[in-house]
């Protein structure tokens, strides 16, 4: 950021728009490349009005229109921080507009640059040539290493070295400079020392504020999925992908994985163990929060994601039911403007271009309204299609399930229970079992065969409910991806119910 701020500077640029949530950090950047160009840093409010940095000298022009009218009478070579400025720019008054323009104009000539910063990007067309757009990223690992060294100096703890001090960076990758000093002063306050354990807490709650992304706080294991070996096999091949060995090998950080299949089937679970054979952190990403009702905020919704994915990497990225995210992409932009077009055109180019280790898995019902683009090879490493279970994963699962509530399987005829779910989804299957818990809870007794039998006669899978979807589910798979299982060929195809 430094560098191209610099270089911009250098280059002439007049118009500099600067996305960040962190105004004190960005100034402070601001006014060393300023000092290094040798330029006067003044920064602008609606509340103090023109304040040259160097000597604390206040100009008193709080309008907005008052400001841009002196940037002729500056000093040239001077750098113009005008501070939460964006939002002057929603709803523009023409005459603002033209006042914004003469002085890009005036200040290309001049050597007088105006940087709007704030934390969403909000340009109005007749400024997007004008301006040029900068991101600035969130703090980096030595940026808190420095913040995690002026808590403890603060706190009169000794300097965190080794592991710890690794942990504790990890835990505070992807918060902003405040935010990474409040939780570690937190974690003074609770444990009078520094705990990663407590940034790492605070990291999920400050995360999940904006509604779009949640840290998922205990990942899955693949303990916990009955069968699926082909794509289990497939993730303890890369369970060591990202570490400083496949590094040194020259191998590259595998992209991400698409599981497609009929919902129940264990898409999810294995979205969530994925973390676990990786051991890295889980973040899930809420499409539905992603579009918002504002011109641009939809976009810039997708880019804050994306910055803190990326700053709190190497991790994982989930995201359930992805079709329902890009489902409006195929739309001529009649019905929103366009906004589901550039949310995934946004959203193909990271995947395509990202170098941050982060490993996407999505998962997808109905591959109907996925667009042909998410499918081609090179957005992810492999797409694995999840059929109903077969009768081994089905053993498996009642296995699992049954011990997953307290009970031991041999007490109960999982062969004849493996019979009657036939056609079942693994959640079918656990459902089931869960009924004929309540069942024997009323009756004050341990469930039986007959109560599960009972629950499974009382189900209409969905395998039944959805039989033609199915049908041409597997038919659309066949050919275009990978098998999670590998093919019984011994057992007959089970034949759909319509």
């Amino acid at each position: 950021m430094r560098t191209a701020l610099m270089n911009y500077i250098r280059a002439g640029y007049s118009g500099i728009y600067v996305i960040s949530s962190e105004e004190t950090r960005f100034e402070a950047e601001a006014k060393s490349v300023a000092e290094e160009l040798g330029h006067a840093l003044l920064a602008w409010s609606a509340t103090d009005g023109l304040v040259n940095t160097a000597d604390g000298s206040v100009r008193d022009c709080r309008d907005p229109l008052d400001v841009l009218q002196i940037i002729g009478e500056l000093p040239e070579s001077s750098v113009v921080l005008l501070r939460d400025f964006h939002l002057f720019l929603e709803d523009p008054d023409p005459f603002l507009l033209r006042l914004m323009r003469d002085a890009l104009r005036v200040g290309k000539t001049s050597g007088r640059v105006l940087i709007v910063c704030g934390c969403r990007l909000i340009l109005p067309p007749e400024l997007e040539h004008d301006m040029v757009t900068l991101e600035f990223s969130l703090p980096g690992r030595d940026a808190l290493g420095v913040i995690l060294d002026g808590i403890a100096e603060s706190a009169e703890l000794d300097k965190t070295t080794g592991d710890l001090r690794e942990q504790l960076l990890d835990a505070a990758s992807g918060l902003s400079s405040v935010e990474a000093e409040d939780a570690f002063a937190l974690s003074v306050v609770e444990t009078a020392g520094l705990s990663a354990v407590v940034v790492a807490r605070e990291k999920a709650r400050a995360v999940k504020k904006n509604g779009l992304l949640e840290i998922c706080p205990t990942p899955g294991s693949l303990e916990d999925i009955g069968g699926l070996d082909l794509l289990k096999a497939w993730l303890n091949q890369r369970h060591s992908a990202f570490g400083a060995a496949a590094a040194e090998y020259g191998l590259p950080s595998p992209k991400g994985l698409m599981i497609i299949g009929i919902p129940g089937t264990g898409k999810s679970l294995t979205a969530k163990a994925t973390a676990g054979v990786f051991e890295l952190p889980l973040l899930k990403l809420d499409a539905g929060r992603l579009y918002g009702s504002l011109v641009g905020q939809s976009e810039s919704n997708l880019r804050s994601a994306i910055q803190t994915i990326e700053a709190i990497s190497p991790c994982v990225l989930w995201i359930d039911e992805i079709e329902k995210m890009f489902s409006g992409s195929k739309s001529s932009g009649s019905t929103d403007g366009g906004t589901a077009s550039r949310v995934f055109g946004t959203f193909l180019s990271w995947m395509q271009d990202k170098t941050a280790p982060v490993f996407v898995v999505a998962t997808a019902n109905d591959v109907s309204q996925l667009p042909p683009e998410l499918l081609r090879k090179g957005r992810f490493d492999e797409i694995f299609f999840v059929d109903l279970p077969d009768v081994d994963e089905r053993s498996a699962i009642w296995g699992i399930q049954v011990r997953k509530y307290g009970r031991d399987p041999g007490l109960l005829s999982i062969d004849s229970l493996v019979t009657g779910s036939d056609g079942f989804t693994g959640s079918e299957i656990e459902q089931a079992f869960v009924d004929s818990l309540y069942v024997a809870f009323a009756g004050s007794r341990e469930p039986t065969d007959e109560d599960v039998t009972h629950a499974l006669s009382s189900t209409v899978p969905l395998s039944r409910l959805m039989a033609d979807q199915l049908d041409g589910l597997r038919r659309w798979a066949q050919g275009r991806t990978r098998p999670a299982t590998t093919p019984n060929t011994s057992q007959p195809k089970r034949r759909l119910q319509y």
